[in-house]
């Protein structure tokens, strides 16, 4: 008899003959919570993201990227665009054309107050993951009525099966030393436009 025989057959021994399924406690499923977006900015701020509360979206777009070009999914409103900042459409461009791109405007599915995470589901308006990967530079814009108080909240209004893309801040990590070094996994900069008007 082999080990993972012999530790299958005591397993089976202990459970018995029908060892029924345990209740699962699912008290961490909570109803609809209030939203405090003050809380929302205050954790997305503490990621070292920076948030702009304002309806003016291409106003705030000109701003940041000031002289730069832009990359956008197709599905991006036009309107949210300002008219002066040269915006290449995400047709199927490829990952070098991406990359030369000084910043992404996405919108997002979902944000979440309680972890401080804007979550992207590859919605039109969103794009495909390496839209909001290989910019140094990520504009994210946020209406209020997307933001949710907790994870399962967030997790009920996302389709399952749609490739997503759950961020905390801008890309960063840190080695055993804990010097972190920023933009390893995505971009180093990132801007949240929080729409608290309907735009």
């Amino acid at each position: 008899m082999s080990s993972k025989e012999l530790i299958l057959s005591r397993i089976r021994q202990a459970l018995g003959t029908d060892p029924g399924a345990p209740d699962i406690p699912r008290a961490y499923r909570r109803g609809p919570a209030a939203v405090d977006l003050d809380l929302l900015v205050e954790r997305l701020v503490d990621y070292k993201a920076v948030v702009h509360r304002t309806p003016d979206i291409p106003s705030v777009i000109a701003e940041i990227i000031g002289a730069g070009s832009l990359v956008v999914p197709p599905g991006l409103p036009q309107e949210w665009l300002p008219p002066d900042v040269p915006a290449r459409v995400d047709d199927g461009l490829t990952a070098d054309e991406i990359a030369a791109a000084d910043g992404v405007v996405t919108a997002a599915a979902v944000a979440v107050v309680e972890t401080g995470t804007i979550v992207l589901d590859a919605s039109p308006d969103q794009g495909r993951r390496i839209l909001s990967l290989l910019p140094d530079l990520h504009i994210c814009v946020l209406r209020a009525d997307q933001v949710v108080a907790s994870v399962p909240e967030a997790v009920a209004r996302l389709t399952p099966g749609r490739p997503l893309t759950w961020i905390s801040g801008p890309s960063a990590t840190s080695d055993i030393e804990l010097n972190r070094v920023e933009g390893v996994h995505g971009p180093r900069n990132l801007h949240i436009v929080l729409v608290e008007e309907t735009a």
